[in-house]
């Protein structure tokens, strides 16, 4: 590092410090993202228990809301939707917990590099 001129290591330090910042920014969306899923998840699970106590006859009707209105449905329809968006949200979950993992590393990898550029520069001051 000895051979490099101030303003190259200012230009170097700039990027790495921009490079943390945004793997910082997109941690916080990635993790504010992962909440909501988790709430639609909760919020499907409290909905399919409530449904398990509903009896499962062909006489009741279902009703499935959408916006301020509300459309008539088979049991069976509102079962797979609920099965096939639970998947999904699980999918999506899961998929956002490794982006975070990626970020985390990226973030951690950014801040390691300045520390070692920070200390080389005060060894080199010594």
């Amino acid at each position: 590092m000895s051979g490099l001129s101030d303003d190259t290591l200012r230009k170097i330090l700039q990027q790495i410090q921009q490079q943390a910042i945004s793997s910082q920014k997109q941690l916080s969306i990635v993790r504010a993202q992962i909440q909501s899923k988790e709430k639609e998840r909760k919020i499907l699970a409290l909905t399919t228990r409530e449904l398990g106590h509903v009896p499962r006859d062909d006489s009741s009707t279902m009703y499935k809301g959408v916006g301020k209105m509300f459309i008539e449905q088979p049991r069976t329809e509102i079962d797979i939707e609920h099965s096939t968006l639970e998947k999904s949200l699980n999918e999506e979950v899961s998929n956002l917990t490794k982006k975070a993992k990626y970020l985390e590393k990226q973030f951690d990898e950014a801040n390691s590099q300045l520390k070692d550029i920070f200390h080389s520069q005060q060894r080199q001051e010594a």
